[in-house]
């Protein structure tokens, strides 16, 4: 397929090389600022810098929008697509509805569900893509893009999608944000924070083998309301994190 991409974030920096590796052609990179795009376009075969949303003359037919989630009906709004033309977006919680003012002929969404960082290489055929879209036609061909891009890859309604993504927030933001939390604990005692990272490996491993709800463990679980409250107080120069811990263990306590 020959393919455009607009924007060049995270997504775009992963998912432009994995494409033309994939066989595809890669025609044009959007980017306000042309240095953006040539980042990505420094990587690819034949791929031209573009820097405004005229593609009415673009060879394309499928325009992949991988931009912030505020900026996708803008651009959405804004860009000049050929006929018969298919304009996708990559975000996890933006409905397929955004497209619906565009320019396109088909609209879907082409989602890839993992954290993309330009300073990790990523093993894209272990990524789950997840399709939408209202036409047929279209929901096979991004079957058909996915399937060249990974094997894993699910057909997800836009309401279903949004819990898939909330879910996802917590499963990966929020427990990257509470590991932070706990680099934080220890380096303020003067601790090293390689000896937390076998218990991490394991517990997640664990969670991933067993369940969550199977393999929690801790002073919660166990109603220890000693050691918890020792931690607590422990936690007082910071009443953020003391009520964070409360909140949680709290949870914790409920659910079990």
């Amino acid at each position: 397929m020959d393919i455009a991409i607009i924007g060049t974030g995270n997504v775009a920096w992963h998912l432009a090389p994995a494409l033309e590796n994939a066989g595809h052609t890669i025609t044009e990179v959007y980017s306000r600022e042309a240095h953006r795009a040539d980042k990505i376009t420094n990587q690819l075969y034949t791929a031209e810098v573009k820097t405004d949303l005229d593609f009415s003359d673009s060879t394309a037919n499928i325009f992949i929008i991988a931009v912030s989630d505020h900026a996708i009906t803008n651009i959405a709004d804004a860009i000049i697509l050929p006929e018969g033309s298919v304009l996708v977006h990559t975000s996890g919680s933006m409905p397929l509805e955004v497209l619906s003012y565009s320019s396109a002929t088909y609209t879907g969404i082409f989602y890839p569900l993992q954290s993309f960082s330009k300073s990790r290489k990523m093993d894209i055929d272990e990524v789950p893509f997840l399709i939408e879209s209202d036409d047929q036609t279209t929901l096979q061909k991004l079957k058909k893009l996915a399937k060249s891009l990974s094997p894993r890859y699910y057909q997800v309604k836009s309401k279903d999608r949004q819990a898939l993504h909330i879910a996802a927030v917590f499963a990966s933001n929020f427990t990257n944000h509470m590991i932070r939390l706990s680099e934080e604990i220890m380096r303020r005692q003067g601790l090293d924070f390689e000896m937390l990272q076998p218990l991490i490996i394991e517990q997640i491993s664990k969670a991933l083998e067993q369940g969550a709800k199977a393999s929690q463990t801790g002073p919660a679980v166990r109603g220890d309301l000693n050691v918890l409250d020792m931690h607590y107080q422990f936690l007082n120069y910071n009443d953020q994190i003391a009520e964070l811990y409360k909140l949680i263990s709290q949870d914790i306590i409920d659910a079990n």
